[in-house]
């Protein structure tokens, strides 16, 4: 058995450290933070000031690739999520008539929660662990090495801590990479791909005696220049979410409280849920600069450091339109946790670890590199869709007609199944040609306002 060292205490650092405990490692989780995520949700989520965590208050989607996560290896963590008040939506609910189950539906559920349900029921667990440390209050401050170099602690303003791995939990804004190159490392490869897309986001509370918000319509709509989501949560709580392009002239009016929601409106979602006269619980929060960002350990003369491994975003930090962060990050800390006793410190290992990062994250990171840069050329450009572009329009709308094409769409979305796999079902090809077919003058992204109209709208 291994002892473990977690730099970062945010759901990745959080999940690694219990799921090597219950592995039976020991770990000893070191957070820069003074305080864990406590029961009091609403004083946690909209009062707790966390300037190394920015996308901490953002709406998080926990698609069924998560929820598997907690459902199979964490179950109290599940358990504690739902009395906590998260809900579970099956995607193909969306029917009237749920369609006949067939194997891998189970998968198909997301789990509605803030992030700090999330975060309180990990460290919930993890105070009842007897085999972690949890030091709050105790930022990391560089690295112990050995010739090679080997990675074989931490050091703390309280000293050095040794352990057989050390695990980056510290997001895209931790240390490590500055401290492997102070230790003589060959620098990390990293592969960056911005997305110039701009997001706002308000959070609100349905009325009382109101348990959920409306089943329809779909909760994301993307138009020619601008797109809405909505995101139920926790506890009669949603967040309404706008995005535009970064260099879209009318992005800073969003932020003011009465232009967002007359914009948010304009969109099917946006008007469903707002008109339930819903209480807003926080001011319109923004927040850009976003890319995609895979960073390896390993170049091409093998790896440039052992005994350390990245999860969550210190190793794939994906913009949030597709939800997936939270999904990659357990399953990378699901690894470590399996692996953990298999000579951690090794070159074996780290090159394991990477062939596995590479093979089960790296495809849905690239998935969303190639979504991500069709909506900001879109966006951008203003510009319609034609030919295949048109045709992966088609086959997300056709889904909310057809059962078999919302299976197929569903399992992608949950990450059961990669795109290349799921969309060339030759059932699922025929079906969205159909559609097509009875459609000809359709035209993509039609939803939401025209740019007058919306032009209009935020100047006022």
């Amino acid at each position: 058995m291994a002892h473990v060292l977690v730099v970062g205490g945010g759901v990745a650092g959080l999940a690694t450290a219990l799921l090597a405990a219950r592995r039976g490692h020991t770990a000893e989780l070191f957070e820069r933070d003074t305080r864990a995520p406590g029961t009091a949700l609403d004083r946690d989520f909209f009062g707790w000031r966390r300037p190394a965590v920015p996308q901490a208050t953002q709406p998080h989607a926990l698609l069924g690739a998560a929820r598997n996560v907690l459902r199979d290896d964490l179950p109290d963590v599940h358990a504690e999520m739902l009395r906590l008040g998260a809900r579970e939506r099956h995607e193909l609910d969306w029917f009237d008539v749920r369609p006949p189950a067939r194997p891998g539906d189970e998968d198909l559920v997301m789990l509605q929660a803030r992030r700090i349900v999330l975060e309180s029921a990990l460290a919930t667990a993890l105070r009842g662990e007897p085999g972690v440390v949890t030091r709050y209050g105790e930022p990391v401050t560089g690295l112990t090495t050995a010739p090679g170099v080997r990675v074989t602690g931490v050091t703390t303003p309280s000293g050095a801590h040794q352990g057989d791995l050390v695990v980056d939990a510290g997001g895209r804004r931790g240390g490590v990479e500055r401290w492997l190159t102070a230790a003589g490392c060959r620098p990390p490869v990293v592969e960056r791909h911005r997305t110039g897309l701009a997001y706002f986001c308000r959070w609100y509370r349905l009325p009382a005696g109101l348990t959920e918000g409306p089943r329809r319509p779909w909760t994301v709509t993307g138009g020619a220049f601008a797109g809405c989501a909505v995101f139920p949560a926790d506890n009669r709580v949603f967040a309404v979410t706008l995005f535009v392009h970064t260099e879209d002239t009318t992005r800073s009016a969003l932020r003011h409280p009465a232009v967002f929601e007359a914009a948010a409106r304009t969109f099917p979602p946006g008007a469903a849920w707002l008109a339930l006269d819903a209480e807003p619980l926080s001011d319109v929060m923004a927040t850009a600069s976003l890319d995609n960002r895979w960073s390896s350990l390993v170049d091409e003369r093998g790896p440039v450091v052992t005994g350390l491994v990245p999860v969550g975003d210190a190793i794939a930090h994906t913009n949030p339109t597709l939800g997936q962060g939270t999904s990659l990050a357990l399953w990378a800390a699901r690894r470590v946790a399996r692996t953990a006793g298999n000579d951690p410190g090794s070159a074996r290992f780290a090159a394991e670890y990477h062939d596995w990062a590479v093979r089960t994250l790296k495809p849905w990171f690239d998935y969303q590199v190639v979504a991500d840069g069709a909506i900001g050329e879109r966006f951008a450009t203003r510009a319609g869709r034609a030919g295949t572009a048109r045709e992966v329009a088609a086959l997300f709308e056709c889904a909310l007609e057809d059962p078999e094409v919302m299976r197929a769409r569903a399992r992608v979305r949950h990450l059961a199944d990669p795109p290349a796999r799921a969309y060339a079902d030759p059932q699922v090809r025929a079906r969205v040609a159909r559609w097509l077919a009875a459609r000809p003058d359709y035209e993509p992204n039609a939803v939401g306002p025209e740019r007058e109209e919306w032009e209009k709208l935020t100047a006022g």
